[in-house]
């Protein structure tokens, strides 16, 4: 018998979970294997503090945490989800995909997949579950950004060590429906707007690994690789294009900028964070998210992390519009209007 799922025309965020680790690393133990001072790290990233998983926890026990959190906050028992997207660059193990065992150790005998986008993962995964659950090929989808960087960088490294770090944030995606309220694209009801995303691969070796693993594998004199990153350069990037692609986000989504209740970039560090509201000219009441302050960058996780840490506030509510905007290695770009839960 052909099973037929019925297409939901509304799609939203239905609810949100975060896990941030125990481990709390202030600037003077990050300044002490760098070779700089913890009022530099301070100056140059607005970071304060962040947060370490421990040694013998994974990628994917940080992202089940999570998971668990945001399926109790959408009201969706974890058997009733029908995908599950982990969107990660730091999960060591090539196979099999942490999605999978994600999923499992849930109870949800889902598909699951993984996805590399780096930094704007969250975004692009968000994409392709809103996709999953207008189409009527699920109904319930999982969305985990979960990523340890401290397993892929260099501690010694000054410009990546003081500003990565691990945590995991999800989201649940599924039908919405918000009554006699406009949501994105204009439609009532409708909770996560269309994507403006793309890549610059010419600029691939701004932030990239140090070596393959085959180099490193036959022992060519090359050390364990790490991820590197050209700093003022992929700041330049940044500030220079970015603006753009999030002004393109909003007349997409047909949203103004006074519309927005908040705006939540990747948390790359504070003075890029700092510049594209500037640059962006945002409405001094849009709460803009500023989690780097005190978690660190932690890749994909780091703009569900930063929504859930604006509802723990109050500086956003449900029903609030929210910008998101992903970046990072590839070049990598994502960005679309979403309302809060």
């Amino acid at each position: 018998m052909l099973i037929r799922r019925t297409a939901a025309h509304n799609v939203g965020i239905l609810g949100i979970g975060a896990y941030r680790p125990h481990r709390v690393v202030g600037n003077d133990e990050v300044a002490a294997r760098t070779g700089r001072t913890a009022e530099w790290i301070e100056r140059r990233t607005g970071i304060v503090e962040r947060r370490y998983a421990a040694t013998d926890e994974s990628v994917v026990d940080m992202a089940v945490e999570a998971a668990r959190k945001a399926a109790a906050d959408a009201g969706v028992a974890p058997a009733a989800l029908d995908a599950v997207v982990l969107a990660s660059m730091s999960n060591l193990r090539q196979s099999p995909g942490g999605a999978a065992v994600i999923a499992d150790r849930l109870g949800a005998g889902a598909a699951a997949f993984d996805l590399n986008a780096a930094c704007a993962g969250f975004c692009y995964a968000l994409t392709l579950a809103a996709s999953l659950v207008r189409d009527g090929t699920a109904r319930h989808v999982l969305v985990v950004g979960s990523d340890k960087m401290t397993d892929i960088v260099d501690p010694e490294d000054p410009a990546t060590a003081i500003l990565f770090a691990d945590g995991a944030g999800a989201v649940v995606v599924g039908p919405s429906s918000r009554h006699g309220q406009d949501g994105p694209d204009g439609d009532p009801g409708d909770g996560i707007g269309p994507a403006v995303w793309g890549t610059d691969g010419s600029r691939a070796g701004l932030i990239a690994h140090s070596a393959d693993w085959r180099e490193y594998r036959d022992g060519r004199d090359v050390p364990w690789p790490t991820m590197r990153m050209a700093g003022p350069e992929v700041f330049r990037w940044a500030i220079a294009e970015l603006p753009g692609v999030a002004r393109r986000a909003l007349d997409a989504a047909g949203v103004a900028p006074e519309e927005l209740g908040a705006f939540i970039p990747h948390q790359a560090n504070l003075r890029m964070i700092e510049t594209l509201v500037q640059r962006l000219e945002l409405p001094e009441q849009v709460a803009v998210a500023r989690d780097v302050a005190h978690a660190g960058n932690t890749s994909a996780a780091s703009i569900p992390l930063a929504m859930a840490r604006l509802r723990e506030s109050g500086a956003v509510g449900g029903g609030d519009l929210a910008l998101l905007l992903g970046f990072g290695a590839g070049l990598t770009w994502g960005a679309q209007v979403v309302r809060i839960p």
